[in-house]
């Protein structure tokens, strides 16, 4: 079985055919599924979708079960949390639907970490991180492209010259570099390649 554009999240099973892993999709199973979105819903009141999984949350004034389910709880509607709550031994603590969320100062709210100013984000070189609300992502760095070689999906640099996306003078020759591009005003011509006189 070869699998010419790779399976991201899944193995290759036939030419091309790829078999996600659960909580994937898509061709190359290279897209989250959004369980959220799925009927029957997973989730008895609220659901919030995650990178390969989902996370049920009740609303106020119900506690979250084991099996999914919300169950009513006094406790939880004195409390009033915006995602629900949970007893530890006997005190109620309000609950976030990621790690990436942190209780507000309030203690009922959730507010957004931002993995990538506080340094938590691990994106591989070449890659830039992107913050969303709980969460973040890897995105390749500007000059470089996210493709399948080899086996695996890598950020591979961009060749401004080839592809015409440098705005080098007409009268100036392009070069590529790695992640970039430098241009060059002819034999003739002075100026920053840019402008060339």
């Amino acid at each position: 079985a070869v699998c010419g554009h790779g399976c991201k999240y899944g193995e290759c099973m036939g030419p091309n055919k790829c078999k996600c892993f659960p909580g994937f999709t898509g061709k190359t199973c290279n897209q989250d599924l959004n369980e959220c979105g799925l009927s029957p819903r997973p989730c008895e009141h609220r659901c919030m979708n995650t990178h390969g999984s989902y996370k049920c949350y009740c609303l106020n004034g119900y506690m979250l079960m084991p099996d999914g389910m919300c169950a009513s709880s006094r406790t939880c509607a004195i409390a009033n949390c915006q995602y629900g709550c949970e007893e530890v031994k006997g005190e109620v603590q309000c609950l976030c639907p990621s790690s990436g969320l942190q209780l507000g100062p309030n203690g009922r709210t959730c507010i957004d970490i931002d993995e990538c100013s506080s340094g938590k984000a691990a994106c591989s070189y070449k890659r830039r991180c992107i913050n969303t609300f709980g969460s973040y992502y890897c995105k390749c760095q500007l000059g470089y492209e996210l493709k399948y070689i080899s086996g695996h999906y890598d950020c591979v640099d961009v060749n401004e010259c080839v592809t015409n996306t440098h705005r080098c003078n007409l009268h100036a020759e392009c070069l590529n570099s790695e992640g970039s591009f430098k241009c060059r005003c002819k034999q003739g011509y002075r100026g920053s390649g840019f402008d060339c006189a």
